[in-house]
């Protein structure tokens, strides 16, 4: 993918336009459908500017609910209703539940990504590396995974007449037989000491390669060697070149091993960008942090993938994070706007959802629940042109905005400038609240300044001729004056 990316994340349980009741079984929610997905939709999402859809829940995983010709889960390791999507139990397989007609799942999905390669945008899907759903019981044999010595001891709250003897170690590596209910008790570890589980997973990628998938977000890849990855990739891409792999990495002390020996082309920069934004939106903490996130990753800013949501993390407009939609256009502009590295947003952000529903197992917690047969609010309303008033003035602002980051060269393809060590803090430059930077290509350049505060400003930015220079622009520094409103930005062209 060339140029700036924009990649949307969506989970396709929770799209449609039905109504759902908190906590809901299959039966009386229903779920999203592959076919919801249709021409129509596809257009809608590419007006985003987005260049791949990460489609969330794709692969067969744990459910309490009963489809035929399906052998039942135990329900009682069950996260939710509809489970959790990675807790796999069949890799060759994808979710009946989101398919019309359970019989034809397969023919549906692929008739999706279909749909999505005709719209021009690339199709990503989960690819679960380090752990399967505790009833897993083909493909994988004893060898696969980490025997324990002892039985099963489950958590006394979940009433569970499962029974493993000898216990496998849990998904978020407990190594003893008793997970808690915080642990990941629903799924087991793959053992990677034994290479026949890293030809068994390079099958895996090689099965949904064929089917016409163009890249994978690669789960919790710090629980796994990067140097399966490095090998597995290789090996997909001497037959498929184009394929892409996205990790899901939380250690910044790690970007380097998995984008060297991993071959990663993407790598999450949730501790570095994400948790910073986050940090200055909840806690006040100071926007010059900023400057030491991208220093310290140098030459691997082109490689991250910067967000402000995803399935694991709050909704950005939730009371939980900045509040509301307009809230976030501060983090938005620097998120998306500072340097080339691509950009995912997370189905509804457009509209600014708060993510402030009780939607069963999750409970409100500010995020869209990933086991539950629930619907996301501003999602309904906007396939049933119902958007309210606000979720308009979001939306038309992340259209605006990300079509300026991926068809404006400035921002599509030009270099950054941090103005932040040329701007003391001053009566009209506070450096814990402002944030500002360059941006410039082929002779041209402009000026961005967030403003995380909760008042309107006057702000005066000092750009020192080496900004210019910087660009191979010559021309004397100044000091520009511009207006921001609270918890908004402001873009300037200076040549």
């Amino acid at each position: 993918m060339q140029g700036k990316v924009i990649i949307y994340q969506l989970l396709l349980r929770a799209f449609g336009k039905r109504k759902s009741v908190p906590g809901g079984s299959y039966s009386i929610n229903g779920s999203g459908k592959f076919d919801d997905v249709t021409d129509e939709v596809l257009k809608k999402i590419k007006k985003l500017s987005v260049s791949a859809i990460w489609y969330t829940g794709v692969i067969s995983h744990a459910t309490k609910t009963h489809f035929n010709g399906i052998k039942d889960c135990n329900g009682s390791i069950v996260k939710g209703e509809a489970g959790s999507p990675y807790a796999i139990r069949n890799y060759f397989d994808v979710s009946p539940a989101l398919a019309n007609n359970h019989d034809n799942r397969m023919a549906e999905f692929e008739a999706l990504i279909h749909r999505t390669h005709k719209a021009g945008m690339k199709v990503i899907i989960d690819f679960v590396p380090n752990h399967v759903f505790r009833q897993y019981d083909t493909y994988f044999t004893k060898d696969n995974f980490y025997l324990l010595n002892g039985a099963l001891v489950l958590p006394e709250s979940l009433n569970s007449d499962y029974v493993e003897n000898p216990a496998k170690a849990t998904g978020n590596d407990v190594f003893h037989t008793s997970p808690s209910l915080h642990d990941w008790y629903d799924t087991v570890k793959l053992n990677y000491d034994n290479h026949g589980t890293w030809v068994k997973m390079l099958e895996i990628l090689k099965f949904w390669v064929s089917k016409g998938v163009d890249g994978f977000r690669c789960d919790m890849v710090e629980l796994v060697p990067a140097e399966f990855f490095g090998w597995a990739f290789s090996e997909i891409k001497y037959l498929y070149p184009n394929t892409f792999f996205i990790a899901e990495v939380y250690g910044k002390e790690n970007y380097r091993k998995y984008h060297g020996v991993g071959g990663f082309d993407l790598l999450y920069d949730k501790s570095g960008f994400y948790d910073t934004l986050r940090s200055i939106i909840c806690d006040g903490a100071s926007t010059r942090l900023l400057t030491g996130e991208w220093q310290y990753l140098g030459d691997l800013q082109p490689r991250m993938l910067n967000f402000l949501e995803n399935h694991d993390e709050q909704r950005i407009a939730s009371d939980f994070f900045a509040g509301s939609g307009r809230a976030a256009f501060p983090a938005l502009a620097v998120s998306l706007l500072f340097n080339k590295a691509p950009f995912m947003l997370y189905f509804g952000q457009e509209f600014g959802e708060r993510g402030m529903e009780s939607e069963g197992f999750s409970g409100v917690d500010g995020r869209t629940s990933i086991f539950d047969y629930y619907n996301v609010p501003s999602i309904r309303r906007w396939l049933l042109d119902r958007l309210t008033v606000d979720e308009l003035v979001v939306y038309k602002e992340y259209v605006r905005l990300l079509k300026i980051a991926t068809s404006d060269a400035i921002f599509a393809c030009g270099e950054t400038y941090d103005l932040m060590y040329a701007n003391p803090d001053s009566e009209r430059f506070n450096g814990n609240r402002k944030f500002a930077f360059m941006r410039g290509y082929e002779g041209s350049c402009m000026l961005v300044v967030a403003n995380f505060g909760d008042r309107h400003a006057e702000v005066e930015v000092n750009i020192p001729k080496e900004a210019y220079s910087f660009f191979g622009i010559e021309k004397e520094g100044e000091r520009v004056r511009l207006k921001v409103g609270a918890r908004d930005y402001m873009r300037v062209n200076l040549v």
